[in-house]
């Protein structure tokens, strides 16, 4: 199964009202950045044992660890959790950046160092979640895509 198939099996599988949300979130990250390499990521670690949520990524960019090792991971991502949605703006070497920049002007929101959690869209104001998904795109270790 392609990774887009996997991404629309995921959402589909959502119930509504988060399945049309997580859809309608969709679109508008793809709309932001079109040409994104997409990621799924089932939730699972190497032995199977589920460790997170699945998600869907967007972008590219290199995670620098302390130790001088490196991995490629996506910008910005999303997951269904059990009380709405969550988004991910992965590259912020500032944890407090994202609360303080958008915070206050998402609404109905909990914002921390890299999570945007909100019950639904109707919820939050959609052009300052849109600003800082354009934040997460244009982050300055993001790779060329």
């Amino acid at each position: 199964m392609s990774v887009q198939e996997k991404i629309n099996e995921y959402i589909t599988n959502q119930s509504e009202p988060k399945r049309g949300d997580m859809q309608a979130l969709h679109n508008l990250i793809l709309e932001i950045k079109p040409t994104c390499q997409l990621w799924f990521l089932d939730g699972k670690n190497s032995e199977s044992k589920t460790v997170s949520n699945p998600n869907i990524g967007y972008g590219l960019y290199t995670i620098k660890y302390a130790d001088g090792k490196t991995r490629e991971f996506y910008q910005v991502g999303m997951s269904a959790n059990t009380t709405g949605i969550s988004v991910y703006i992965m590259d912020t070497r500032d944890k407090t950046y994202l609360a303080q920049t958008y915070g206050k002007q998402l609404g109905k929101a909990t914002v921390t160092g890299y999570c945007i959690k909100f019950k639904t869209l109707k919820d939050i104001n959609i052009e300052t979640l849109e600003a800082a998904i354009r934040y997460g795109f244009d982050t300055k270790n993001a790779k060329e895509e």
